[in-house]
């Protein structure tokens, strides 16, 4: 009996694992390279994707039979919110703390009105372990688009989400967080990042390059509470070519600003008055 718990607990752990392992590459993984990462045999990573594909949890491309995160993972994205208090969004009517589910569901209007103005990917971000979480999102209808990110997670200094979410923060703490990356591999410059972080506390807006792959430009606007806390970022993401600087500026900058005002008031939020 003891055998077969430690075998069945082995197996939820390797599949936990293969889970995190699709999630942190921006590519898709065939199965000789995820029976190597993990150190399970290809006979026995096959039948955890196999169960792992069956509850929707990843995809198989039947091109190249490589994997990737499926659809479902996006949904226990979102159940993690509804689980855990991440925001205390209040009301005039009812000025109770709730669960994280209002955060979807009142960004969700702006989220598709900003993508139908501009017709580039909307996503509501929100920080979890440093790193953000893509949650919701509505795409463009464009024909060159960028890789849809719903419910995958990123370092919060490789796209503009997680550095206007922690534009907050102290520089102390975020050159705590990015040092402790460094020994996972992530190495970001940590002099060019600190003139970032200060521009991005000077204006209220993020844009990044590259950060989530080449030729993605991701540009994102923080939302807040009513203690002024932030609880997430209203987040556009789009091909460089189609996101230059004139357009950022002129269209969708002020666009994005609105809209995360507009949550914000939701949350219970009021900007000083000057």
């Amino acid at each position: 009996m003891q055998e077969t718990t430690d075998y069945t607990v082995r197996n939820v752990k390797k599949a936990l694992e293969l889970l995190e392992l699709l999630a942190e590459s921006p590519e898709e993984i065939t199965l000789p390279v995820l029976s190597a990462s993990l150190g399970f045999s290809p006979n026995k990573i096959y039948r955890l994707l196999a169960t792992l594909i069956e509850r929707g949890l990843v995809e198989r491309n039947r091109c190249s039979g490589a994997y990737r995160l499926g659809a479902d993972t996006a949904a226990l994205a979102r159940k993690l919110l509804v689980s855990t208090n991440l925001t205390r969004p209040v009301s005039n009517d009812t000025p109770s703390a709730t669960g994280g589910a209002e955060l979807v569901g009142y960004a969700q209007p702006i989220l598709e009105q900003l993508a139908r103005t501009h017709d580039e990917a909307v996503y509501m971000t929100v920080i979890k372990d440093n790193e953000v979480l893509f949650l919701n999102m509505v795409d463009s209808l464009q024909p060159v688009k960028t890789e849809a990110l719903t419910g995958r997670k990123f370092p919060f200094f490789t796209n503009a989400a997680g550095k206007v979410m922690k534009a907050v923060d102290s520089w102390d703490l975020l050159e705590k967080i990015c040092k402790r990356d460094e020994r996972k591999g992530k190495q970001p410059d940590l002099d060019q990042l600190a003139r970032e972080m200060q521009q991005i506390r000077a204006t209220g807006v993020a844009i990044d390059h590259g950060g989530l792959g080449d030729g993605v430009i991701s540009v994102a606007v923080a939302v807040r509470d009513y203690a002024g806390m932030v609880v997430g970022a209203i987040t556009m993401l789009g091909p460089s070519f189609r996101m230059l600087t004139e357009r950022l500026e002129k269209e969708i900058i002020p666009s994005l600003r609105e809209g995360a005002e507009l949550l914000s008031e939701r949350f219970g939020y009021a900007r000083a008055e000057i």
